[in-house]
């Protein structure tokens, strides 16, 4: 464990069960992608179809985000994630259980999307924000370099393998609950982790709701790395995002003809690329530029999924995919790193449902265009336009003023002082240092 840095943060008894809990979760997930598509274009076969599901998901997590960054920050985060996760088991139990009765329709889908969307709008603020509580900052890039080795293994790798196996072996409900079967796994191991005061538990007097949302929202506008961030993702993601989910597996099943089987090994390839990123950069820790290289790493992601519309055969759209969730991995861990340093614990929680919130936004619309978009142009064209414009948008945010000044002040050479819980779990010495002017 010495030897591979990426896996020291596992000796810290809780986050090596939060650890557990998630590996369970992002399989049963992984599981999910397959099946969802696969499910709604055996009831509808068009992508407006999907492209409406995708609608239903985001929507409710666009909308409940900022109210889960805030509760996050108010109430113990193991605890919000614990609700999250059986709001978001229940919904998919009860779609698949529907499905392999053969009484599923697609206004129910829908319905139960919303729930399941509105219960990770709850669980990515509370997720984000509990790993510093669990691991000192000298381990922070090991723990995030293991998130993303573990999750596009569970979540891009074995997972749709294992969903591609469940469908043709059961069915696509039957995988479904497979998934939410899954969520109860992380609920058990959420449980028997230590209780943990909310970062508001010592606040002097209550504050109001909006009150904090504005406070974590003046943060992030004070500092371009941030805001910057956020609103680069924004474009992108409307730009490539519906396109990527919803027709990679219409071009995979219809125009190459290929399997549920056949997606699973292609999201398997992009599981394969992020888990040798994750190795890779969990080994050689941040780079002296490390804005720099998160956003070269991220438009040459972006760049790759105009590589799904160009693609003739399923192990050149698993190409694609490779270099798609290898580069995304890398820039991933160097900005959950750069966030998790620089920004105070008290605002995590809110300062990450910004990151969601702004980034996902125009989720919902990028979702509702990408059928009528592929009609009037065509599913390749719509992937290669997409790629190209998210990737040249993602590039030139790197040149906005001030977006690279963490690169030269020292901001990110030091590391905050350790809580007393944290010091003596791992047994290192803290040497505090100012990470920014709100460390004080």
């Amino acid at each position: 464990m010495r030897g591979v840095r990426m896996l020291r943060p596992l000796s810290i008894r809780d986050f090596r069960l939060l650890w557990t809990g998630m590996t369970v979760s992002l399989l049963g997930d992984g599981v999910f992608y397959v099946a969802l598509a696969w499910q709604v274009y055996q009831l509808r076969n068009a992508p407006t179809a999907l492209g409406v599901v995708g609608v239903a998901i985001s929507v409710p997590n666009v909308l409940f985000l900022l109210l889960g960054g805030v509760v996050s920050d108010r109430v113990e985060r193991r605890v919000v994630m614990i609700a999250a996760d059986l709001v978001r088991g229940a919904a998919l139990l009860a779609m698949g259980w529907l499905a392999v009765a053969g009484a599923l329709r697609l206004w129910e889908v829908l319905l139960l999307a919303v729930p399941y969307g509105a219960g990770t709008a709850f669980f990515g603020p509370a997720f984000d924000a509990i790993v510093p509580d669990l691991v000192p900052p000298g381990l922070l890039a090991e723990a995030n370099s293991l998130d993303q080795f573990v999750r596009p293994a569970a979540l891009r790798l074995a997972g749709p393998a294992l969903g591609g196996v469940l469908i043709s072996a059961w069915s696509a409900g039957g995988a479904l609950v497979v998934d939410g079967a899954s969520f109860f796994v992380s609920v058990a191991m959420l449980l028997l982790m230590r209780a943990r005061p909310s970062p508001a538990a010592g606040a002097a007097g209550p504050v109001s709701a909006w009150t904090e949302v504005r406070e974590g929202f003046g943060f992030v506008r004070r500092h371009v790395w941030l805001w910057g961030t956020f609103l680069a993702a924004t474009v992108a993601y409307l730009l490539f995002m519906g396109p990527t989910e919803v027709l990679l597996p219409f071009v995979v099943k219809n125009v190459m003809r290929g399997s549920g089987g056949d997606l699973g090994l292609v999201f398997a390839a992009g599981g394969l690329g992020a888990i040798l990123a994750a190795i890779v950069v969990g080994q050689r820790g941040m780079p002296r530029r490390h804005v720099t290289a998160m956003y070269v790493s991220w438009a040459i992601a972006t760049f790759s999924v105009a590589g799904y519309g160009l693609a003739r055969l399923p192990w050149q759209a698993m190409a694609a995919c490779f270099a798609f969730n290898a580069f995304e991995a890398a820039g991933t861990v160097w900005w959950a790193t750069t966030k998790h340093r620089l920004v105070p614990a008290r605002l995590l929680g809110r300062v990450s449902s910004f990151d969601w919130f702004i980034s996902i936004g125009l989720l919902p619309v990028s979702f509702a265009l990408t059928g009528p978009i592929a009609h009037a142009i065509g599913v390749r064209a719509t992937l290669v336009w997409a790629g190209v414009l998210g990737g040249a948008v993602t590039l030139a945010a790197l040149f906005l003023p001030g977006m690279r000044t963490i690169e030269r002040d020292g901001s990110m050479s030091g590391a905050p002082v350790l809580l007393a819980s944290s010091e003596a779990e791992v047994g290192l010495e803290v040497t505090p240092a100012a990470i920014g002017p709100d460390a004080a």
